[in-house]
């Protein structure tokens, strides 16, 4: 099997594949024969740069077709694709490097200055660079579906991110949600706006919809309502799939209005206010459909397509996916889930290695999915027509504006700081965001609370990790609270 290779070849090669908006103004087109050009020639320049099967590549560029171009390459030839947003800072760059080891990086030339910050001890080439993408007829490997695939790290509490490893199976099982949760069909142009990185990108800017026959409309700028609007409109965009906080900043910045190429839209990540949903509708005449999954289990749930929305619901598992509610959690059976992932890297999924220590191309996999019930440590609650609702996450990740956001992270970055002794993260609630960081920070001696110390705290947390996960709400306290054993009562920290 091999996914680059099946899926080009279900298409029309003179088919649309992707529109791409630059941030210079510039669009392009590109057909799935462009397509499949441009990713042989990047193919070839990753073999010459040394990539083999089984390698790890990591990118850090935007929603550009260098991206797409790049991890097409890397399922051409098996290597392992780690796909980053261009949000990540220094240290977190430097946390991926060390924990993945990436043969080669490839990255937009705009985030050299941070990615040199990160000291990489691997190669780099550097987009836009015409030569990596010339004609090329290098073969297409021969894979197994437990081959890895793909690398996306997630967020914890505990610890550091971890680096959830998915197989080749992941990328053949969107198909799915595809059908059943997108709902795109052939001809249709769709919009994911998740930033390259996300695993929500990952799986739906342009992968999904090409399962289903559909183009992918790429945008490489910041978020703009007002612009977000007229750009589905121009572009006659047939799908959409936002961040439920972009459907809410739109609906309360900019007018909303009919669209009338929309026969779709669908959110991800965080629960759905039911006036959002209402003002969407209304305008419209379409429901936002929400949906559920994790960055090791892929999308498990989803409003059915042409259902009536209920508020406040993630849908159904999807079609033959097998769930249940035990204790008030969310537990999957992860034989019945097609995008559910091999395992954590380091926790059962291991690279080998050289003579020298380096990491070599083959790897050693015990698949989480025989693992036995996958206790997805978020509440939820049931109807009785089977519906389900979100209802908090067990594990304190903070999910602001669809970025899940570990507290660990956040208080890393702070106690960092010179001034501080302790410091906790908590969500607070946000009409906007859903949630946005809420820190408490206890300063060592000789250090007094003021705006003017806030405000350097907020600063150094942006440049020490990615601007997303700054706490927007920063505030002193004397001590904080905590367990006999000495661990911090979040719960009580949130009722604050």
């Amino acid at each position: 099997m091999n996914f680059a290779r099946d899926l080009i070849a279900a298409q029309p090669t003179e088919r649309l594949a992707l529109a791409e908006l630059a941030r210079d103004g510039h669009r392009r087109e590109w057909t799935f024969a462009e397509v499949e050009r441009a990713g042989g020639g990047m193919a070839g320049a990753l073999l010459a740069r040394g990539v083999r099967k089984g390698d790890v590549v990591m990118t850090l560029i935007g929603n550009r077709p260098e991206w797409v171009l790049t991890m097409m390459a890397c399922f051409r030839i098996g290597a392992v694709a780690l796909p980053c947003t261009e949000q990540l800072r220094a240290k977190d760059l430097r946390l991926r490097l060390e924990v993945a080891r990436p043969a080669l990086i490839v990255a937009d030339e705009r985030n050299r200055a941070e990615l040199q910050a990160a000291t990489p001890d691997c190669p780099v080439a550097f987009v836009p660079d015409e030569s990596l993408f010339q004609d090329g007829d290098v073969p297409h490997a021969d894979l197994a579906e437990s081959d890895p695939a793909l690398i996306a790290f997630t967020s914890g509490t505990a610890g550091e991110p971890k680096a959830v490893v998915h197989a080749q199976r992941y990328l053949y099982g969107q198909r799915v949600q595809a059908e059943h949760w997108l709902g795109a069909e052939a001809g249709d142009l769709v919009w994911c706006t998740a930033a390259s990185g996300w695993s929500k990108s990952a799986r739906n800017a342009w992968i999904a919809p090409w399962l289903m026959g559909a183009s992918a409309l790429l945008h490489d700028a910041r978020f703009d309502p007002h612009e977000r609007l007229d750009l589905i409109e121009r572009e006659r965009v047939n799908v959409l799939c936002m961040a439920p906080t972009e459907y809410r900043v739109i609906a309360k910045r900019a007018t909303l209005r009919a669209l009338p190429s929309l026969k779709g839209m669908v959110a991800a990540g965080e629960a759905l206010n039911p006036e959002v949903l209402k003002v969407w509708r209304s305008a419209t005449g379409l429901d936002i459909r929400d949906g559920y999954g994790q960055t090791e289990t892929g999308q498990m749930t989803g409003m059915e397509i042409g259902v009536r929305s209920r508020a406040g619901s993630m849908g159904k598992a999807l079609a033959g996916v097998r769930l249940r509610v035990r204790d008030g959690e969310l537990v999957a059976d992860p034989t019945s889930v097609p995008t559910f992932f091999l395992g954590y890297l380091g926790e059962g999924v291991e690279r080998t290695r050289g003579a020298h220590g380096e990491p070599g191309g083959s790897w050693s996999v015990e698949d989480r999915r025989e693992g036995g019930p996958w206790q997805t440590g978020d509440h939820v609650s049931e109807d009785e027509d089977g519906y389900l609702r979100f209802e908090g996450r067990a594990d304190d990740v903070i999910i602001s504006a669809g970025y899940r956001i570990g507290p660990f992270e956040v208080e890393s970055a702070l106690v960092a700081h010179p001034a501080v002794a302790e410091a906790a993260a908590v969500a607070a609630p946000d009409e906007e965001r859903g949630a946005v960081v809420r820190a408490i920070v206890v300063l060592r001696d000789g250090h007094e609370p003021s705006p003017e110390l806030a405000s350097e705290l907020q600063e150094h947390v942006k440049r020490e990790t990615a601007p997303y996960k700054y706490p927007r709400i920063l505030e002193f306290a004397a001590e904080l609270p905590k367990t006999a054993s000495g661990k911090v009562k979040r719960a009580e920290l949130r009722d604050r």
